[in-house]
């Protein structure tokens, strides 16, 4: 974003790309073996490894309970078979862990998602940086411009969902009024691309 300039339209599209996905070196996908890295900006030094190898079982349960929306007692079991299975260096290590945490067989979502998750979100500060992103919105358009904002998960969804929130009723003090009343999700077409189908839509606009 340029500084000083205003928009028309704005649209963030959070989460991990698919070019990042499809890397397998960059270490996001469960699915391919690569490195456990997460790193968003390749220029930290600190990468996923560290927080699956040096954290401490508590730091790790809570890590999957905040930003994985684990129960308590899944991120204890997850945690203690991630601490007891040290060192994990891969991605896919790492998903075969959880996974033998798992009871039962599972569908769609590998059991894993969350807990590949909560680490990349606690690595990259993401819901930070979402929340420094959406006090920075109603400076960053025109009058009448719109923001457009696809998230992939409730943790995303709650932050704009209550900023929007916020917006709608802070009176005459509000620069924003909110487009979307409920988020739109994905249609038909778009849910046939697994990427797609917890997308996520809010529109909000600059009064």
């Amino acid at each position: 974003v340029a500084e000083g300039k205003r928009y028309d339209m704005i649209l963030v599209d959070l989460g991990v790309s698919s070019p990042q996905l499809d890397r397998a070196e960059r270490g996001f996908s469960l699915k391919r073996e690569g490195p456990l890295d997460m790193r968003m900006d390749q220029t930290m030094e600190k990468t996923a490894a560290e927080i699956v190898n040096r954290s401490s079982e508590t730091n790790l349960i809570s890590i999957l309970e905040r930003f994985g929306e684990e129960t308590p007692s899944d991120a204890r079991r997850i945690a203690k078979a991630i601490v007891d299975a040290r060192p994990i260096t891969t991605t896919t290590r790492l998903a075969e862990v959880v996974l033998s945490t798992h009871r039962g067989a599972y569908k769609k979502t590998h059991p894993a998602t969350r807990t590949f998750q909560a680490i990349r979100i606690a690595l990259n500060g993401e819901l930070e940086q979402l929340e420094q992103t959406l006090r920075r919105i109603p400076h960053l358009l025109e009058p009448n411009g719109r923001i457009a904002i696809i998230s992939f998960h409730s943790l995303e969804d709650r932050l704009v969902k209550e900023f929007f929130r916020e917006q709608d009723e802070a009176g005459y003090e509000s620069q924003m009024q909110t487009v979307t009343k409920k988020a739109i999700q994905g249609k038909l077409y778009d849910v046939h691309n697994p990427r797609s189908r917890s997308a996520l839509l809010r529109v909000a606009v600059k009064k």
